[in-house]
This record gives structure tokens, sequence and C-alpha cells, in this order.
């Protein structure tokens, strides 16, 4: 099913007033439901003053504390599931700031272990010299441009934290796109090769020619098993659901049955990095 942008941004104001108008309708208190539900009222007030997102089991519980029919239940949980994906519009990120993305980024890495990358088109800004990072967000205002940049390289410190791991599978796509000049390509094809050598970091590549299940049409990331993101020319869609994050797991598994890792991935890096000093 296709959910646009805006139905995203409404569907958690939609769900909170959606739990408020059932507890309402059972004749139920804040102070009772939360009793049923074994939550705290502050909770509930919270859900349903939509300052709080409820977890898809949050709202089972209050779906059984208000005794709400199947066919109700199944509504608010489609409802549920859809105010787990956020979508962060790439012109918005922009007049927000790129150095707050980058902080929001930094966050979130801080408090993940296994990170699994899928990198269709370009590389990640992760495993990117600074000149594929500065042309990588060019099309970014010049006011916010340098401290992006000086964030994104601060950010690849977090590949020297050995208690984290990492898997990067990208295609020959994402390796070879010449997004700098060719001296430039090859110094930034050397450094994915040169990080493949890291205990804690597993680079896989994905020959053209190689033929996936699912055709993949998307760059997206997995932090664990509890948060993935999509990203798309422009914006991002933002998944909590665990069905959704399983399932891009499942497709990341998928790709990586096909990728070239170890020795096999660092000729084949070579031999591209080459074609550029050539």
């Amino acid at each position: 099913m296709a959910i646009e942008p805006d139905r995203l941004d409404q569907s958690g104001l939609e769900l909170a007033a959606m739990l408020k108008h059932l507890r309402k309708q059972a004749g139920l208190s804040g102070v009772r439901l939360a009793a049923r539900c074994h939550m705290s009222q502050s909770k509930i007030s919270r859900l349903e003053g939509n300052k709080l997102r409820p977890s898809l089991v949050d709202v089972e519980q209050i779906l059984r504390g208000v005794d709400a029919s199947p066919a109700v239940s199944a509504e608010v949980m489609a409802m549920a599931r859809i105010a787990q994906t956020e979508w962060q519009d790439r012109k918005a990120l922009h007049r927000k700031g790129l150095d707050k993305k980058q902080l929001e980024l930094a966050g979130l890495e801080a408090v993940t272990t296994d990170f699994r990358y899928f990198l269709l088109s370009m590389a990640t800004g992760l495993l990117a010299t600074p000149d594929y990072v500065r042309e990588s967000i060019a099309h970014a205002p010049p006011a916010q441009q340098a401290k992006a940049v000086g964030l994104k390289l601060e950010r690849q410190a977090v590949l020297l934290d050995h208690s984290k791991h990492f898997t990067f599978l990208l295609t020959e796509q994402a390796v070879r796109y010449p997004l700098v000049s060719p001296d430039a390509m090859a110094m930034q094809i050397d450094r994915i090769a040169s990080l493949a050598l890291q205990v804690n970091i597993r680079i896989g590549v994905l020959p053209m020619g190689v033929k996936f299940g699912n055709t993949p049409l998307s760059t997206f990331t997995v932090y664990d098993d509890r948060l993935a993101t999509i990203e798309t020319d422009l914006g991002a869609a933002i998944f909590r659901d665990p069905k959704d994050v399983r399932a891009l797991l499942d497709r990341f598994t998928n790709y990586e049955e096909h990728a070239v890792f170890g020795d096999d991935a660092r000729e084949l890096l070579t031999e591209w990095a080459w074609s550029f000093r050539r």
C-alpha cells in the first residue's frame, strides 16, 4: 500500500484522537484505563495527547482495556502501524539544517550495536573520503555545507568502536558512481577496500549482472532489529514497526547471500579503483 508523506505526518494525531475517543466511548477515566492496561495515568494522557508515540503493544493493551470489537481493533492497529512510520522530507531537512540531521544520526549510532547498510546508488558517509562527502552535499545551502562536512567526518569515528558491528552491501553502481574526479574516485574506492580489513566491518559488493529475488529499489539501513530507514531522492522513511524492520532484515539477508566478501570483494574493489586511475 502506498502511503503519502502527508498521511504519515497526520497519522499520529489521528491515532491519539482515536485512542481518546475509544476510552470515552467505553466510559472509562484515564485512571481506570491505566489500571486495566497496567500503565500509568500520565502515560495514557501522553498517548492521547500525541506527546508519546505508542508501541504496537501499547495499542493492543488499550484496545483490550476498552473492549474494542475485532473490526475496530483491526482498524486501529492499521492506524498504529502507519503511525510507526515517520517521513522526513529532504527539503524540510535542509530548512532545518544538515548539521541537526548529522547530530540525530550520531545519537542513533551511539545506541546501536549492529548496523546493516544496503547501498544502491552511492556510498554512505561513513565510508566516504572528504572529497566524496563534500560533493555529496554540494546541493545543500552553502552556509550549511562546511559544518555538515565536519560532522559527517566526525561520525566516522564510530567505525573504530569494536563493540559495534557493521555490514555494508554496495552494488557495483554504488561503488563506481562517478561523483568526484577519477583520481578522487580511485581514492574513495581504496578507502572502502581498506575498511573491509577491519575486524568489526564486513563489506560485500554486488557486481552488475547479479540477479536478486527482489529487485532492489532503494537504499536502506537497519539499526539492530528495532529501527530501519529507507532513503529516496525525496526524503527518508523511518520504520519502527517490528514487522517492517523484519521485512527489511529478510531482504538484507537475501542480498547478502548474493554478495562477494573478503579477498574476492577487495579484488573487485582494486580492479574498479584502477579503472579510474587508467
